[in-house]
């Protein structure tokens, strides 16, 4: 299979975003993309933009683009076989002795060296340093086996959307409406800041500011891809939201501190994507009806863009509420059975829940076998 060089319209784009525990859907899908492309494939993305949890199965994708099925089996490996101490301290200081706690922590005035999160996710540094070799990536880069590679993070402090990125020569620094995007060499304090999910873990100092979850306020998901020069784009979600079934039994009562969270980091996860792909499906419409000298002085925002999208087709949530008898005790006092299934399907890192969203994205994408293959036909 013949990769690079392409022409521009022929680029394709991976994007991977965020959603904790839910990431692990995504690598049933890309399991799916193996399955159907040659078995010595090649990484088949110019370019992968990855957010959040999302971000961690696109820097192990571009450490391991000389093979694609390597790649995913590698990150089978890790979310099959995942627990939660694997990825925060069940008996961390900064896990508070209640949510009520915390909240308090967050609104008091004074300024604080504590950390404002209800756990600590020192085991994912651990684990993240131990299985992605960072070096890699340029190598792989320079290589021609992939044109970049970014990773999306919130500042605090401006509230922007930056996304980080090593990529070829001819990409250049942008800047948009709260995003903006910043050529470095990336590592693992990146990755951190990525899937810093905001109040579950804590922000992370990158230069003079701090960090947290890259799905905060990005308001553009494919806009990092595209401005890296991808113009037919694959984007993987988390998000169950197709089948448009009610996320979770109706509330009789007052929504507990747990269900309000979940409430606003599924909108943080999920809303962006979902919205974002809605805009490129009604440019694609409008697009044969604009006039050609338009398009010409348009071309980024104008051309179609070929995209495919593959996302659950069940509620992750209720899911994860199958799975709530593997929530370690420790977590049980924060989160109810049957109280939270989202927040729930953000932190429940166990086996038994991530091996079934390996699964669930696998079927889903097998069921799109046929658009996958067209979608990747140029490149055989």
């Amino acid at each position: 299979m013949s990769l690079l060089p392409k022409p521009d319209q022929q680029r394709i784009g991976l994007i991977l975003t965020g959603g904790g525990a839910r990431a692990a859907y995504q690598v049933g899908v890309l399991r799916a993309i193996a399955t159907t492309l040659p078995k010595q494939a090649k990484n088949p993305f110019h370019v992968i933009a990855g957010t959040s949890a999302g971000a961690l199965n696109a820097a192990s994708l571009a450490t391991h683009a000389h093979h694609l099925r390597t790649a995913v089996r590698t990150l089978e490996t890790i979310w099959k076989n995942i627990s939660s101490d694997m990825v925060y301290d069940l008996h961390s200081a900064n896990l508070l002795s209640s949510a009520s706690g915390l909240v308090l922590n967050m609104l008091s005035a004074k300024n604080s060296d504590n950390a404002v999160a209800l756990l600590h996710n020192a085991p994912l540094a651990e684990l993240l340093a131990r299985v992605i070799k960072f070096n890699r990536i340029q190598h792989n880069i320079d290589i021609g086996l992939l044109d970049a590679l970014s990773i999306t993070a919130s500042a605090y402090s401006s509230g922007e959307s930056v996304s980080f990125y090593q990529a070829i020569k001819n990409i250049e620094d942008w800047q948009g409406p709260h995003r903006i995007g910043v050529r470095t060499q990336l590592g693992l304090e990146h990755l951190m800041a990525s899937a810093a999910i905001p109040v579950i873990f804590p922000a992370v100092k990158l230069g003079a500011q701090y960090f947290g979850d890259g799905a905060i306020r990005q308001l553009a998901p494919t806009s990092t891809a595209m401005h890296l020069g991808a113009r037919r784009l694959l984007a993987i979600g988390v998000s169950g939201n197709r089948t448009r079934s009610p996320l979770e039994d109706e509330l009789t009562e007052q929504p507990s501190l747990s269900q309000i969270l979940g409430h606003i980091l599924n909108s943080a996860f999920v809303d962006a994507l979902e919205n974002d792909l809605e805009f490129i499906r009604h440019m694609n419409a409008v697009n044969p009806l604009v006039p050609k000298p338009v398009i010409e002085r348009n071309s980024i925002h104008m051309n179609k863009i070929d995209l495919l999208e593959i996302s659950p087709s069940r509620e992750l949530n209720v899911l994860a509420m199958e799975h709530y008898h593997e929530l370690p005790k420790t977590m049980t006092r924060y989160i109810k059975e049957g109280s939270s299934g989202t927040l729930l399907s953000l932190i429940l890192f166990e086996r038994g829940f991530c091996g079934a969203l390996c699964q669930l994205g696998f079927e889903d994408g097998m069921e799109k076998e046929g658009r996958i293959r067209d979608f990747f036909a140029e490149l055989n």
